[in-house]
């Protein structure tokens, strides 16, 4: 259990700063050195807007990655990097990205860079009393935008193919000091309602074996997110009541941008474990006022009690504007907190 009841957290991605988006498509114009500077202060831009909103939880916004999924594959062995696109033209859309092929053995001799990233976060927050969290995709989840072939033949033969290496970086992450882990398997939501829900409660238990009571686990339930847009069927029952089983001490749930559909479902997970409730809708420029924020709070306690309860935006914040997400998160820590007050 956490150590306050309300905790405000976010789940990984932060919105890259403008100069950062324009650098990234002419690295080849800067030298190692100017990279791991841009890196640095691309992290404590996310890092200190965190802060400057109040967060109780907080991350380095992935800043060094391109995506909270893909960017591993640049770290694993036996991918080939050059997947053809099936749609070009139209909105962008999950069917505008083609799949990667599988050219040999998969393994990563250098790691997945989750504990580089996560030394970064230590180095750049400092004394700044707040509780750090790192990211890494689960395995399923990482399966997704890779091709079967004949060694692999399905996506479970990936999957198992990847357990190993996403296992060991946890394992890493560790022996590191990382005190919080979320472990993002969105695809399990995504595809539950027609796969083996046990099969995947087996696969995420063997996957953060090795920080089971010696880190917090969390884990990422959403329906996707590129460009703005989900993927799937967009519900939780088919999931439970498998999902109670997960070895881990927090699930986040999508609520905001789903009117707040199926939030009775929080009572059943509190019952297990910790639940963070998406609260900030990041596929709506809306912005939440902190009254609403507390009134969904409220909803929430009326399911969960508070020192079960952690509250936080749908999904990673890489698909919002930079302007919207510092007072989403802002107005979501204040509508907390005004509940907070009260309790």
């Amino acid at each position: 259990m956490k150590d306050s009841p309300l905790r405000t957290t976010v789940i990984g991605s932060y919105p890259f700063p403008g100069w950062l988006e324009f650098a990234t498509r002419h690295l080849n114009q800067f030298g190692a050195a100017d990279l791991a500077e841009m890196q640095d202060d691309a992290a404590m831009i996310a890092i200190q807007d965190q802060i400057a909103a109040g967060l109780d939880v907080i991350t380095d916004g992935e800043q060094t990655r391109f995506d909270f999924n893909l960017s591993f594959y640049g770290f694993i062995q036996g991918i080939s990097l050059e997947p053809e696109s099936p749609r070009r033209f139209g909105p962008p859309a999950h069917d505008q990205r083609g799949k990667h092929q599988i050219t040999g053995e998969l393994c990563a001799p250098r790691g997945l860079g989750a504990v580089e990233e996560f030394r970064r976060l230590r180095r750049l927050a400092g004394v700044c009393g707040k509780t750090l969290k790192v990211s890494v995709p689960g395995p399923y989840t990482l399966s997704g935008r890779l091709a079967p072939n004949a060694q692999y033949p399905d996506r479970y033969a990936i999957t198992e193919a990847l357990l190993p290496i996403v296992r060991q970086e946890i394992a890493d992450l560790v022996a590191e000091g990382a005190g919080e882990i979320c472990v993002d398997e969105p695809s399990m939501s995504c595809y539950g309602y027609r796969e083996d829900t046990r099969r995947f409660v087996d696969i995420f238990n063997r996957t953060v074996e090795p920080a089971r009571n010696r880190a917090r686990i969390c884990t990422h339930l959403c329906f996707g997110n590129y460009k703005g847009h989900p993927v799937g069927w967009r519900r939780y029952a088919p999931l439970f009541p498998a999902f109670l089983d997960l070895h881990c001490d927090e699930v986040h749930v999508e609520m905001a941008n789903r009117e707040y559909a199926e939030l009775e479902i929080i009572g059943q997970i509190a019952n297990r474990m910790d639940v963070a409730v998406g609260v900030i809708d990041v596929k709506s420029y809306h912005i939440e006022t902190p009254a609403q924020v507390a009134n969904a709070v409220r909803a929430c306690l009326a399911y969960a009690p508070a020192e079960r309860l952690v509250f936080a935006p749908d999904c990673g914040l890489s698909q919002t504007a930079r302007w919207a997400a510092r007072q989403k998160l802002k107005n979501m820590v204040d509508g907390v907190s005004l509940v907070r007050a009260t309790i």
